[in-house]
């Protein structure tokens, strides 16, 4: 369960669901009317008496009722009845508090789970994205996610040193919002801002390709914060790598803060080995490249990185007792 977006992994089946983390609540009827990718259609498109919620904040409970109904919502989606109760294995955030993580055991017992194992999401990540974790050495994973960016070195299979950022995709989305307010006066949504990152976000300017000056372009509507009228402007990859800059230097200082706390053994590991980046936010262009000439470490992006926690959730269902040490 991530904050922006959660994956649903069965054994066997590998992942069967991927949907926003949304839900919509109607506070005249006191329901929740819509969960997932029809909750997320509604942002910024609903009456007054409908709210948007996103249960999860930075990677925990922000909203317990909220966070049930996802489960119980997921749960229905891929078929698992309340006459079986599954096993779930669900990541939290590294540095989660034990009061945070039994808010995630009791909403997945409620929502019809028989056990609930609360994993750490570097480890998950590690293992969806293939790395080595129980060996000896030293292995790095970087994942970002929608509210946290969670960076760790693993060696034994255990976290020997770690960070949890609170800077990720939302973070972000935020920025691009603020350098189109500040720069163009445009006034967008959060939908608006996520699309101009997944569609012409980079972490470095774009040269050499098929496009103009290297560039990738869209156009944006959105209103003018001076007439408030409807206007328009094109941005291109270019302008969102300047947006992104602060936040994109918070993730690298945060790398280089866990890499200074790591053993000196380790630290050789993860030079020959390299970052493993996992997560939304891996697939920002070039973030591997900025990265890798930030820390002098070569820095790779696991294969289809969005589903890499997912992965990792699905070995540790079909080896439960492998990795039951795992267990937060």
């Amino acid at each position: 369960m991530g904050t922006a977006n959660s994956n649903v992994y069965l054994p066997e089946r590998g992942v069967v669901l991927s949907e926003p983390t949304v839900v919509a609540y109607d506070e005249k009827t006191n329901r929740i009317i819509a969960v997932g990718k029809e909750a997320k259609e509604m942002i910024g498109k609903t009456p007054r008496e409908i709210k948007i919620y996103r249960p999860l904040k930075e990677g925990v409970i922000a909203d317990y009722k909220a966070t049930l109904a996802i489960l119980r919502y997921f749960l229905s989606k891929v078929k698992i009845t309340r006459f079986f109760k599954p096993i779930l294995v669900i990541s939290v955030p590294a540095g989660i508090s034990s009061t945070e993580r039994r808010a995630i055991i009791d909403a997945g017992l409620e929502a019809g789970a028989r056990e609930v194992y609360p994993i750490k999401e570097p480890i998950l990540a590690a293992l969806g994205a293939e790395m080595p974790i129980q060996s000896p050495a030293g292995n790095m994973i970087v994942n970002i996610g929608g509210g946290t960016s969670e960076i760790a070195v693993i060696s034994l299979g255990g976290i020997v040193t770690f960070e949890s950022l609170k800077i990720a995709g939302d973070k972000m989305d935020e920025a691009i919002r603020e350098y189109l307010r500040r720069k163009f006066n445009l006034a967008v949504g959060e939908k608006t801002a996520e699309m101009i990152k997944i569609q012409v976000g980079s972490a470095l300017p774009l040269r050499n390709n098929n496009h103009k000056n290297g560039e990738l372009e869209m156009v944006v509507n959105g209103v003018d914060y001076l007439t408030g009228l409807p206007k328009s402007i094109k941005i291109n990859s270019n302008q969102v790598a300047e947006a992104l800059q602060k936040e994109l230097k918070e993730i690298i200082n945060g790398i280089k803060r866990v890499l200074a706390l790591t053993p000196p053994e380790l630290v050789a590991d993860v030079m020959e080995r390299g970052i493993v980046l996992s997560g939304g936010g891996a697939l920002l262009r070039k973030i591997d490249e900025l990265i890798s000439l930030q820390t002098s470490i070569k820095s790779i992006v696991a294969e289809d990185p969005l589903f890499a926690v997912a992965r990792g959730t699905g070995k540790v269902l079909e080896k439960i007792d492998l990795y039951q040490k795992l267990v937060s």
